[in-house]
């Protein structure tokens, strides 16, 4: 499990923390991607969750759990060195 120290706040709707998994390098035929084709990962691991939203629903992800998001989803953060996603759990799709 990562130690890291980021905890979203819930409001309207819980938050989760997700770190992206890396963009693939190569393709399943072996062309290597360059970086300016790489797409945005859509797969990550749950770092945090907020504990409750202002209804008292309680996230149905926990940390650890690998899921997949939208394309668009979240807002990019960095935060010693690793780049994070900040989203609602709304934009979760499934966990795997």
């Amino acid at each position: 499990m990562s130690n890291v120290n980021i905890r979203p706040i819930a409001g309207t709707q819980n938050r989760v923390v997700v770190e992206p998994a890396p963009a693939e390098e190569k393709t399943s035929s072996g062309i290597i991607i360059p970086d300016t084709a790489k797409e945005k990962p859509q797969r990550g691991k749950v770092i945090s969750t907020s504990e409750v939203d202002d209804k008292g629903n309680k996230p149905s992800v926990k940390a650890g759990d690998t899921v997949l998001y939208g394309k668009y989803a979240g807002t990019e953060i960095s935060h010693e060195g690793k780049d994070y996603l900040i989203m609602r759990e709304s934009d979760i799709f499934a966990v795997l």
